[in-house]
């Protein structure tokens, strides 16, 4: 056990600091400008020992009550005006490193610590992670504005115990520590929202707020993480076309390289030609919609050519430049992409098409050609059996197109948001196919989720480097 794991009451310490990302710079008229990511806050006519206390702050986490001649009301009010930018700290006399940090994430802010009852029953959140970040172990929440730092192992040991209902006393006692220590400690997990507390229920479990929460239940844990993390507001890590890999990796061709296999060139439309039994967009709308009945025949090899020449043909290629001068290739196709990256694929299983052999097939979307690249019928038969299954029809569909997506062609552009924008991209691809389908006179079906380990086998991928994202059926009216 570490010397602090008996620390008595009266070494305990509040310490402040300000998140990395805070400067302060002098200005005129003995001033000061507060540089945050939220925006810059001036201060003037501060105190000497306010202006020392600020300029420590930013060194790291600091006991404010060591400093001479300081008013610590003057002092609050100036961090009042610094929401979002405050970290509070627990530390121990005589140790340089706290035991746990609460960084804000969002402006505005302000962490109450509350008085923890150390006899009722609390319990880590199930909405909280718990990840290594920056070389600490950390614990965040979609539902906190906070990201709490474990810095020792003592903190380590309190939150491991937290995977069930417990309380402050036990905890303190499982571990070997004092329960005024473990009731502060954990009183900053409570603050953030990382740990829950519950009620007593005579002779039953406790009852924890969060479980029977309906806006809450609607979320799976994971599903709300992906969308705060996807999102601005809750977290603090670079969004956007920040190009953070940029200096370490080139960027990813347009097109994937072409795999092994027999090709087969497919039919290509000539769009300038008229064609007086071609739909209008709106009659493609309104006629729009999914089938999972088909006929006995699937779709014939030109009329695959057209769709896909019509929805997902690469028609330019070009090169963009980004922040700092970066110059990266990109593509124009029919349907929309973010940056035009255009990080998906499609890849079709066949099972019913008159002028194919049954198998699945590679898409070249640069020179529009189908190339086979596996002919084994079980693992064909996988992918159309769920499709079936998913579409919740009585047989196999003819022909499933399975989208990919090489990622990193969008993070090397994107932070944060790279994998909510390739779900995005589905969709838009998607109701491309669905209009072309329609207008074609196909029988088209999304589908709604398809076997990610069945597709890396049957489509040979290179996982994680390219990921299965999404389905779509293509056949015949009945």
């Amino acid at each position: 056990m570490p010397s602090d794991s008996g620390a008595p009451p009266d070494v305990n310490l509040p310490l402040w600091s300000f998140r990395d990302d805070v400067v302060i710079e002098p200005a005129a008229g003995g001033s000061l400008v507060v540089l945050t990511r939220w925006g810059d806050v001036r201060v003037d006519s501060a105190a000497p020992a306010i202006v020392d206390s600020l300029y420590r702050m930013t060194l790291g986490p600091v006991e404010l009550t060591n400093v001479d001649d300081l008013d610590r009301d003057d002092l609050f009010a100036v961090l009042a005006r610094l929401p979002g930018c405050v970290v509070r700290s627990l530390g121990l006399k005589e140790t340089a490193t706290p035991l746990l940090s609460a960084v804000p994430l969002a402006p505005g802010e302000v962490l109450e610590l509350p008085e923890l009852d150390d006899t009722l029953p609390i319990r880590l959140s199930r909405f909280a992670i718990v990840r290594e970040h920056d070389g600490e172990m950390v614990v965040e929440s979609p539902l906190s504005r906070h990201r709490v730092v474990l810095h020792r192992p003592l903190t380590t040991w309190a939150v491991g115990a937290l995977g069930r209902a417990t309380t402050a006393r036990d905890i303190a006692q499982a571990i070997n520590v004092t329960r005024e220590l473990i009731t502060e400690l954990l009183g900053y997990l409570v603050a953030t929202g990382m740990v829950v507390i519950g009620t007593h229920t005579d002779g039953a479990r406790p009852v924890f707020a969060e479980d029977d929460d309906p806006d809450l239940r609607a979320w799976s844990p994971h599903d709300l993480l992906f969308h705060s993390r996807s999102r601005l507001g809750r977290h603090d890590d670079d969004a956007g076309a920040a190009f953070r890999n940029a200096p370490h990796l080139p960027p990813l061709p347009v097109v994937r390289p072409v795999p092994a296999g027999r090709r087969f060139p497919l039919h290509r439309p000539d769009l300038t030609a008229p064609d007086p039994a071609e739909m209008s967009l709106t009659e493609a709308v309104e006629q729009r919609h999914s089938v999972r009945e088909f006929a006995d025949d699937g779709p014939s090899v030109e009329q695959l050519g057209e769709l896909l020449f019509r929805a997902a043909r690469i028609r330019s290629q070009t090169e963009a430049v980004g922040a700092g001068g970066v110059r990266y290739p990109v593509s124009g196709r029919p349907y929309p992409s973010a940056g035009a990256l255009y990080e998906l694929d499609l890849y079709l299983t066949v099972d019913r098409c008159a002028d194919l052999p049954r198998g699945i097939y590679h898409y070249d979307p640069l020179d529009h050609v189908l190339t086979l690249v596996n002919e084994d019928g079980e693992q064909a038969d996988e992918l159309l059996d769920s499709a079936m299954v998913q579409m919740g029809a009585r047989r196999r569909p003819p022909v499933l197109i399975t989208m990919t997506a090489r990622m990193g062609r969008l993070s090397w552009v994107y932070d944060s948001i790279a994998y909510a924008t390739t779900l995005k991209h589905v969709g838009v691809l998607q109701q491309t196919l669905y209009l072309v389908a329609t207008m074609l006179g196909l029988a088209p079906c999304a589908v709604a989720t398809g076997d990610s380990e069945a597709a890396t086998t049957a489509l040979r991928l290179d996982w994680p480097a390219e990921v299965s994202v999404g389905e779509f059926v293509i056949g015949l009216p009945s």
